[in-house]
């Protein structure tokens, strides 16, 4: 498995959560040389790629290359599998009978963190913060993104909050 900075996961979930995969815009407390540097670690283990910006859909622009060209970061199906969400691809029939692929269900990957959280959410008595914290190595923050997104929105996983005085906030899967 593929070992993720705090901010490339947040980079990667959050592409993840679009339709057209695009990784942009990158958080706000990430800029110029070191938005540069996660970028180009992330394209150089093949989790991001640079392609055309499309300008008529008005895609966001990462830079322009020499010659001009817009380029805008697409999410790889790799770096789908980084944070834990597999895409299957099913074969449809364009207009002129040719094959194209295109990205269908996404699975939960057995012994990723996602299906380790998935697990504790799953247990009648639930998961706090703090568990999810010490078990996942996560920062706070990016565990509760990551339930947000990856888990409510990504996935339509339905999570339940009560409110323990012992515990804590504890979360559930409903």
């Amino acid at each position: 498995m593929t070992k993720l900075s705090d901010t490339q996961s947040v980079i990667l979930s959050a592409a993840s959560q679009r339709t057209d995969r695009i990784a942009l815009p990158l958080p706000k407390s990430l800029k110029g040389g070191a938005a540069q540097k996660v970028v180009n670690a992330l394209i150089d283990k093949g989790l991001l790629e640079e392609v055309k910006a499309n300008r008529k859909l008005n895609d966001p622009v990462w830079r322009e290359t020499e010659d001009a060209r817009a380029v805008t970061l697409v999410v790889t199906d790799a770096g789908l599998a980084a944070i834990g969400i597999e895409v299957e691809h099913q074969k449809t029939k364009t207009q002129k009978s040719e094959q194209k692929t295109t990205p269908t269900e996404r699975k939960i990957r057995e012994g990723t963190k996602q299906a380790l959280l998935i697990e504790m959410l799953r247990r009648p008595e639930g998961a706090t913060i703090a568990e999810i914290v010490e078990t996942t190595s996560w920062a706070s923050h990016t565990t509760r993104g990551f339930l947000a997104g990856a888990i409510k929105k990504k996935l339509g996983l339905t999570i339940e909050s009560t409110k323990d005085d012992a515990r804590g906030r504890i979360y559930r899967l409903g």
